[in-house]
């Protein structure tokens, strides 16, 4: 791969930006900028009114095509902040569908280990059978080695 930064593509000519076209974007930014400090300011006075806050609404600049066409959408919402003292904190909070269903999924697992270790369900009820089965082949075990013992024993008195 050839070093060197990237080419044009393929058999397009550069373009390059006209001196007369670079200066009247830079004045245009220039205005903008002095218009917009200029707005913020009278925004800032005039804040602690309730109306201000509607005008706003309707002086925002819109961007793009918004501006041009007027949109009667029924779906789109428009962000609006909400004021704190407007906020209610005690309301409940709605949850989303995937911590509910977590919830849901933590109450049904303690529900069933509950029934477990009452012993209802078929798992608990399997796991006491075979308990019990292992109990029962360990004591015939024991009573098994316990005979063997006393077979030796009295092996060893008759000697």
């Amino acid at each position: 791969m050839p070093r060197g930064g990237k080419k044009g593509h393929k058999g397009r000519g550069k373009q390059f930006s006209n001196p007369e076209e670079i200066d009247r974007q830079m004045k245009a930014q220039r205005e903008l900028e002095a218009n917009g400090g200029v707005e913020k300011e009278e925004e800032k006075s005039s804040g602690s009114d309730d109306s201000s806050s509607e005008e706003e609404d309707v002086n925002k600049k819109k961007s793009g095509v918004e501006g041009l066409i007027e949109i009667e959408n029924p779906n789109r919402i428009s962000q609006k902040s909400k004021k704190v003292t407007e906020l209610d904190v005690n309301a409940p909070k709605e949850l989303s569908r995937r911590e509910r269903e977590e919830i849901e999924k933590q109450k049904a697992k303690e529900r069933y280990m509950k029934l477990h270790l009452e012993g209802k369900t078929d798992q608990a009820r399997a796991d006491l059978a075979r308990l019990a089965i292992i109990k029962k082949q360990r004591e015939d075990a024991q009573k098994k080695r316990d005979g063997l013992k006393k077979e030796a024993e009295d092996s060893k008195s008759k000697r």
